[in-house]
């Protein structure tokens, strides 16, 4: 593809923006208007993949030459209850001394889309995140310090959050903030884009 501004990300959230500005490439952003409710039953690996292609195909109804990019993620806890954004610091703190020496699985799909040809790449993500053991006191403290409310698993691991985990287990730690970059790229790559030559 030529080199212009044909990029777009398919979401409002400032931390996928703030990703996709790491391969430097220029892109605009639009949040798409769909219906996220899960489906009775659904995987949750085809529910966030189903919503990555929604929203790529959505926004690419307004854009006919672009590449559109859709992600959606969702997370789960040991016992398979999802977790969700706490919103407030009760929830949050509830949240993670249940996660307390547990492990999380994260679930991010991740959709190319052309506009122009109707290519569609696309793929789910999983990461599983083991949990330190936490104190009352450690929970209470990191709430406070990295004010995790939007976060599903109250957690911001691109920042201090990182210290409440023993462990990470995936080939992309970028997809636990929810966008894969290494598979993008690799879906870049077959529309003729490369970030290290851009």
């Amino acid at each position: 593809m030529d080199k212009k501004n044909n990029l777009i990300l398919a979401s409002g959230s400032f931390y996928r923006r703030t990703l996709l500005a790491k391969l430097g490439i220029p892109f605009e952003y639009a949040s798409p208007d769909i219906d996220e409710k899960r489906k009775p039953g659904e995987p949750l690996t085809d529910y966030v993949q189903r919503l990555s292609i929604e929203k790529a195909l959505t926004v690419g109804r307004k854009y006919n030459d672009h590449l559109i990019i859709g992600s959606d993620q969702a997370a789960t806890n040991s016992a398979g209850d999802l977790l969700t954004k706490p919103h407030t610091i009760e929830a949050a703190n509830t949240q993670l001394s249940s996660l307390s020496g547990k492990t999380a699985m994260f679930y991010t799909g991740l959709t190319l889309y052309n506009s122009k040809t109707n290519n569609i790449q696309t793929i789910t993500e999983t990461t599983t995140v083991a949990f330190r053991e936490l104190s009352a006191e450690q929970i209470q403290s990191y709430i406070t310090k990295d004010n995790p409310l939007d976060c599903a698993g109250s957690f911001k691991c691109e920042s201090l959050g990182i210290s409440l985990f023993k462990a990470i287990e995936g080939r992309d730690p970028n997809a636990l903030i929810g966008l894969p970059l290494i598979a993008l790229t690799e879906m870049l790559a077959v529309e003729g884009i490369d970030p290290l030559t851009w």
